[in-house]
C-alpha cells in the first residue's frame, strides 16, 4: 500500500475534505446529519486555527491530488505531555487497503517522537475495524456510556495509550 501521497501538516481544502469524509461515511453506515459534519468542520477549524507545528500535527493521503484519509495530532490544547488524536478517516476508496493503518503508524510515531506519554481518543461502539487499529497500536477502553456527543444518542467511548 504505498499509491498515495502523504502530505504533512495543514494544506488547503483539507478542513473541507475530512469533513465531506466523516459526514458522507457516518451518514450512510450510522444515520449522523447535519449536526455531526457542522461539529467536525467547526472543530477542526478551531484546531486549525491555533495549530502548532511544534506540538500539532495532520497526516492526510491524497491519490491523484485528492485527500483520501487523515488523522490529526491535536496536543496544543492538552497538559502533562498527552495528546488528543482526532479526525480519523479513510474514504472507501482507500478502506481495507492498509491505509488506515499508514496513518496510525504516522501518528503514533509523532506522538512517539514528541515523547507524548498519553494519547487519548473518543470513538463510539460499533466500529470494529476501527478498534482493532486502536488496540493494535496500543490504546484500551477507558471509560464508556451513552451520549449525543456526535447528535445522535451511541455509546460513547475513550481510548488511551500510554507511550
Amino acid at each position: 500500500m504505498n499509491d498515495f501521497e502523504l502530505i504533512t501538516g495543514y494544506t488547503p481544502g483539507v478542513i473541507g475534505r475530512v469533513s465531506e469524509l466523516h459526514s458522507l461515511y457516518y451518514f450512510e453506515n450510522w444515520g449522523f446529519e447535519e449536526y455531526f459534519e457542522i461539529k467536525v468542520a467547526t472543530e477542526m477549524s478551531e484546531f486549525i486555527s491555533k495549530y502548532n507545528e511544534a506540538d500539532d500535527r495532520i497526516f492526510s493521503i491524497a491519490v491523484n491530488g485528492n485527500i483520501e484519509g487523515s488523522i490529526s495530532i491535536d496536543a496544543s490544547s492538552e497538559k502533562n505531555k498527552t495528546a488528543h488524536l482526532r479526525w480519523f478517516i479513510v474514504s472507501d476508496k482507500l478502506r481495507g487497503k492498509g491505509a488506515g493503518n499508514y496513518l496510525m503508524k504516522q501518528a503514533m510515531g509523532f506522538c512517539e517522537q514528541k515523547k507524548y506519554s498519553n494519547v487519548y481518543l473518543w470513538t463510539f461502539q460499533g466500529l470494529g475495524s476501527a478498534r482493532h487499529l486502536y488496540e493494535k497500536y496500543g490504546f484500551s477502553l477507558t471509560k464508556e456510556s451513552t451520549g449525543k456527543q456526535w447528535g445522535k444518542k451511541v455509546t460513547e467511548q475513550r481510548f488511551d495509550a500510554n507511550i
